[in-house]
């Protein structure tokens, strides 16, 4: 029969069934010429009659097998395959075609096990060594489909497709400067392969050879206008390399060739990202989503951005839908983790930072969130071993050690406390307000005696009113000390025990030998638990000042209770600590004067401290001085932990400190009063972190003071 000339074929191979219609072989090629001509069914019916005629004729029982294959009747061909491959074992074809039907029935063992048996019989036969490691690459098994790819180029040289699916093997393995040159070479073989040249581009770039990937995609591109992938992978170089703007361009083209490119959508989001674009990001994500409604990584970054709008209960849902799309989504875990944190939903974040460490053990940011969770929660033990495993595997990561000195001292574990709190300074927000000195820092090693000391203010105004209590004890130490603070405290504190020279914050430095900020002191110190300097009053009031305001507020008839409901609104813990007024005003009773020692009022506040009967003299508050000595003119100072708290403590005023669940370090874990101060008690949330309870305590611990005298109040 010749192939060229199927219709003569058909003729003679009629004529010759007409003298002899009981030739099977003369019907299988009846057969064949047939196909030839795309009269399929009747090709069909002449193998059928050429088995019937000889049921072991291979030939027929093979050549029918490859008409429904080619009619895509793939189950049915498999059989014809099978019964060829009964008759006769050793038929390479047969076996090659059989894991052809395999494959494309994605049964790719039986298939690689067909492949393998041609090798086995024709160890020369190319084909079945490309074919087989086309499995192996599907079936990601890619070292050994590099070695069959290499056999089938070493047997058949000019296979364009071999190599270039070597080439991808190649870059699978990371072995990115090999697969470059299979492309290489497969563009030699075909000089007009646009894809060769786009992966190529995709390896390059992984070389970091950046400007010869963006030329091997304008090359894929010159070949293959509309090829879609070419402008993509064209957009992640680009964008890989900053280049933002040019890197939406290719993204646009992609997606004006083909408009259901979901991963398109998704970088072109992460291009509007990171430009800070995020409501088009946003858009993008959505966009790849209703494209592709299982896209794991698009919901994730869709969270991500929502986070970074605040939006935290919308970017806790696409994590969630992260998750359920892609269950081992390790950062999606995590990041889910830190929005259930924020909302205080921290068993829940402590499960998911749990699965997002089963999933990737090295995340030391896990770790250290864990770490955070647990600390509040009050289980301070195991949330220094979280941050011990973070900085186990970061080993300078300054926030965990800083959050486990916290940890530490909240537990009233001094030695070690003390000495982890100095990474502090490699904490951004911290580190803006470090001093740099030619003069040494001094944390209790050297003799001072006849040096000069400068004391100076690092963080919070609570904090200086705190610490600045150790200048006394330098001072004992021989030194000369000079302390800086701010213009607010200056007036409060001068004439503090022990120092000799008070500065404003901005004023010019005397000569000193030494420095030390004023939180580093209890570590030059040694301070244990035993061993804090408590004696107040340790800050004396201005007694023109308490004149001044004794004038002002007059004549006492009732029990004066000065209460201080928030901070500052910019305190990192302001939502835990601060209150709002309405929220107090229940539980003050009546037979007590009440005076804001707050000199700013929230907005939210306003309304109803206009409606009370509480006192207010913001506006009068000028510094510190003034608080201080209309706390002194009060008979209990009500605070929740703010600077005035400090300030009433330090003066030794009676103070009560209303502290949410999870208190601040300065307070301890497990006290209702605190060793650095005599007069205060402490007022905690308990577990189910509500103010009304702590609030009724108040009002009841007032109602019995309320029953005194006013004398003995």
């Amino acid at each position: 029969m010749q192939r060229q000339n199927p219709e003569l074929a058909f003729e003679l191979i009629g004529n010759a069934l007409k003298i002899n219609p009981n030739n099977a072989a003369a019907h299988s090629n009846y057969g064949n010429a047939l196909k030839e001509l795309t009269r399929f069914d009747d090709a069909l019916n002449s193998y059928e009659k050429a088995i019937k005629l000889d049921p072991d004729f291979a030939d027929a029982h093979y050549n029918r097998g490859t008409l429904l294959q080619r009619v895509n009747r793939i189950e049915e061909a498999l059989i014809s395959y099978d019964k060829t491959i009964a008759i006769r074992p050793n038929y390479a074809n047969a076996h090659s075609n059989r894991g052809n039907v395999l494959k494309e029935l994605q049964r790719l063992d039986e298939a690689l096990a067909s492949y393998l048996t041609v090798i086995t019989s024709a160890p020369d036969h190319s084909e079945s060594y490309y074919n087989a490691a086309v499995v192996l690459q599907e079936l990601r098994r890619f070292e050994e489909a590099a070695t069959y790819y290499e056999r089938a180029i070493a047997l058949n040289p000019g296979q364009s497709a071999a190599y270039f699916n070597l080439g991808a093997v190649l870059h699978e393995l990371k072995r990115f400067k090999e697969a470059v040159t299979n492309y290489d070479h497969a563009i030699a073989c075909a000089q007009e392969n646009a894809a060769a040249y786009s992966n190529r581009g995709i390896s390059l770039q992984k070389l970091l050879r950046t400007n010869e990937a963006l030329e091997s995609y304008d090359l894929a591109i010159a070949l293959q206008p509309d090829y879609a992938d070419a402008h993509y992978n064209r957009g992640v170089t680009l964008q890989q390399i900053r280049r933002l703007d040019e890197a939406l361009t290719s993204y646009d083209k992609a997606i004006a060739i083909k408009p259901q490119y979901a991963n398109s959508y998704y970088n072109r989001g992460v291009v509007l990202q990171q430009m800070k674009q995020l409501e088009e990001a946003l858009a993008n994500y959505d966009i790849a989503i209703t494209i592709d409604p299982k896209y794991a990584d698009s919901y994730y970054n869709r969270g991500v951005v929502l986070q970074e709008l605040n939006r935290i209960e919308e970017a806790l849902n696409s994590y969630d839908k992260a998750i359920a799309a892609k269950p081992d989504h390790a950062a999606g875990y995590y990041n889910r983790g830190v929005m259930l944190q924020k909302l205080k939903r921290f068993e829940e974040a402590l499960a998911d930072y749990d699965h997002a460490i089963a999933m990737t053990p090295s995340h030391a940011e896990a770790y250290y969130n864990r770490g955070l969770t647990l600390q509040e929660l009050r289980r301070l033990e195991s949330a220094v071993v979280s941050y011990d495993n973070a900085i186990m595997i970061k080993p300078d990561y300054a926030e965990a050690y800083w959050n486990k000195s916290l940890a530490l001292l909240l537990a009233g574990k001094f030695e070690l406390g003390w000495a982890l709190y100095e990474w502090r300074w490699t904490i951004d927000e911290i580190a803006k307000n470090k001093r740099s000195f030619k003069q040494p820092l001094w944390l209790g090693n050297e003799d001072i005696v006849g040096k000069k000391i400068l004391l100076y203010t690092e963080q919070g105004l609570g904090d200086t009113i705190q610490f600045c209590r150790y200048a006394k004890l330098v001072k004992q130490k021989g030194a000369t000390v000079i302390l800086e603070v701010p213009q607010s405290l200056f007036g409060l504190l001068v004439g503090l025990d022990g120092v000799d020279e008070l500065l404003e914050k901005g004023d010019d430095l005397p000569q000193f030998d030494y420095h030390c900020p004023l939180l580093s002191l209890p570590l030059a110190f040694r301070t244990r638990l035993d061993s804090i300097p408590s004696e107040t009053p340790y800050i004396a009031g201005s007694a023109r000042k308490l004149a001044t305001w004794a004038d002002i507020i007059g004549i006492k008839t009732r029990p004066r209770v000065g209460i201080v409901w928030s901070g500052s609104a910019i305190h990192k813990n302001d939502e835990n600590r601060s209150l709002e007024l309405r929220q107090i005003l229940p539980y003050l009773p009546d037979c007590f004067e009440y005076f804001s020692l707050q000199k700013e009022i929230r907005d939210v506040d306003k309304e109803a401290l206009a409606s009370s009967s509480i006192h207010q003299y913001g506006e009068k508050l000028n510094d510190f001085a003034d608080t201080a000595a209309l706390c002194e003119l009060m008979d209990l100072v009500i605070s929740v932990d703010t600077s005035v708290a400090h300030l009433a403590g330090a003066i030794g005023k009676t103070t009560w400190i209303l502290l949410p669940y999870a208190r601040d370090w300065r307070w301890l874990l497990s006290f209702d009063h605190t060793p650095w101060y005599d007069a205060v008690e402490l007022y905690g949330q308990e577990e189910d972190r509500q103010w009304a309870p702590v609030l009724n305590k108040v009002m009841r611990d007032l109602q019995k003071r309320g029953s005194t005298s006013l004398n003995n109040f």
